[in-house]
């Protein structure tokens, strides 16, 4: 087993932490350095003694605490798995204990891993959440319990849950030294569930498995099918079938790039290879050299809700371009990168007159798709629902950016870059402690979006973006 690229340092009183990380600090910003480390340790507080269930998060939070939501009101035990949910806390949490050594960072980390453990399903992953009142336990197959014959068992790979979850616990398994028993067999169980039940033979993933899988998409092109229902057919199970919804390619190729930098396996870069060369497969044809959504086992669209259809996606196809530049900075191969170009020249025809594109564009025809208010197909954008983003702001001017930049570069220069870790401003810095309350809570203006409540809030995501900013000026600061 490697050894993590950084070693803690013993871990220290508080107040002597802070003095250390003072003394090093440069003249101009010691006071600051000071200051973002209370900052950071009134908010773990807080977090830790006033806002957690059995060391997990919600979404969003009242100011007062009496109001709780995820994707939904929450008046039960609890948690949230899916960012900014607990594996998004938790990660901000290891970064504070990486960048000081301070155990009170450490101990908010293995309560939230704590809280993931006895949610993790039998066949390794995790849900949307995590619940801990016995009856409603008793529908999940959570891996610590015994389960019925009726509880489901679903690791689920949408909106980043299973994969935000592994993410947090390799780098607290790393923190640790790979010592505390119940984290690592946990972390190792849920990247084996991942590859073993998870990973198609064609290298893709689907958006769930069980601890069964029936269902496979073999080394095939995508393809475009003859014909194609106009009308939604059912579900048809799509969730077990090869998928690019909610950027899950990327969040997998982030796990495994991970996983085969902390352990010495090398089934997490040989996995991580196979799905990049999978998304060159997918990768449809003339005239649309774009990608879809989701897939059936002859590779080709399908359909999966009643607003998602068979179709050519721009939201997908731009996430799918951004982690076949991942892998091109991993892997050094410029096969990686070669079908960008063309894949941009044709998302950049599909701009509407104010410059953004349509989510859906029909099979071969190019045309955008919607949807009506009772979910019809049409290509009137007049009367579509208002839940789902039918139209969205065009990201091929960054991507092509991004593109030229990274092709021009060898792959030792990809590794160097890569390498490159800027301080945040001290500017950011000040401001992220000066709108921190007594409590040690950043409000929100926005109002609670479930429960209908006007704000303040506390909101996870802000949060998480001030606790990950505080530890990399803290891990810069100590350099």
């Amino acid at each position: 087993m490697r050894l993590p690229p950084f070693t803690p340092r013993p871990l220290l009183a508080s107040a002597c932490c802070a003095a250390i990380l003072a003394a090093i600090a440069t003249p101009a910003h010691a006071d600051l350095t000071g200051e973002a480390l209370a900052a950071a340790k009134k908010a773990t507080s807080f977090l830790v003694e006033h806002v957690s269930t059995e060391g997990g998060y919600l979404w969003r939070y009242s100011a007062d605490l009496k109001h709780r939501e995820g994707e939904g009101v929450v008046k039960t035990s609890t948690v949230w798995v899916q960012p900014p949910g607990t594996p998004a806390v938790g990660q901000a949490f290891v970064k504070l204990y990486q960048a000081t050594g301070d155990q009170q960072f450490l101990d908010a980390a293995r309560a939230a891993a704590e809280s993931l453990r006895r949610g993790q399903m039998r066949s390794g992953g995790w849900q949307a959440m995590v619940e801990f009142e016995p009856e409603r336990r008793r529908r999940w197959a959570y891996r610590i319990d015994h389960a019925g014959s009726k509880a489901k068992d679903q690791s689920s790979l949408d909106d980043d849950k299973t994969q935000s979850a592994l993410r947090f616990l390799i780098q607290l398994d790393q923190s640790l030294g790979f010592k505390d028993e119940s984290i690592h067999e946990m972390t190792l169980y849920g990247l084996d569930g991942l590859l073993r039940r998870g990973q198609f033979t064609g290298g893709g993933f689907p958006q769930v498995w069980t601890a069964r899988r029936d269902l496979d998409t073999p080394r095939l092109n995508a393809n475009y099918p003859d014909s194609w229902p106009k009308t939604y057919p059912g579900h048809n199970e799509y969730w077990y079938r090869y998928t690019l919804n909610d950027h899950l390619a990327r969040g997998v190729m982030k796990v495994l790039l991970l996983a085969d930098q902390v352990y010495d396996d090398p089934r997490y870069r040989t996995s991580a290879i196979r799905l990049a060369d999978s998304l060159l497969a997918a990768q449809m044809p003339a005239p649309q050299p774009a990608w879809a959504q989701q897939y059936n086992a002859q590779m080709q669209p399908i359909w999966a809700r009643k607003f998602e259809p068979p179709a050519i996606t721009t939201s997908e196809s731009f996430s799918v371009i951004e982690t076949l530049m991942m892998a091109y900075r991993e892997f050094g191969d410029r096969k990686y990168i070669e079908p960008i170009p063309r894949a941009l020249d044709y998302l950049e025809s599909c701009h509407l007159p104010d410059g953004r594109v349509a989510r859906f564009y029909e099979l071969k025809t190019n045309r955008p798709l919607y949807f009506t208010l009772d979910y019809q197909l049409t290509y009137d954008d007049s009367n579509m629902p208002t839940h789902y983003g039918f139209q969205l702001q065009s990201k091929v001017p960054q991507l092509r950016k991004q593109y030229e930049r990274i092709a021009r570069l060898t792959p030792k220069q990809l590794a160097e870059s890569a390498q490159k870790r800027r301080q945040p401003k001290a500017s950011v810095v000040q401001a992220i402690i000066d709108r921190q309350d007594e409590r040690g809570a950043w409000l929100s203006d926005e109002p609670m979006r479930y429960n209908r409540v006007a704000g303040p809030t506390i909101k996870m995501d802000v949060a998480v973006e001030h606790l990950t900013t505080l530890a990399d000026y803290l891990a810069a600061a100590d350099r």
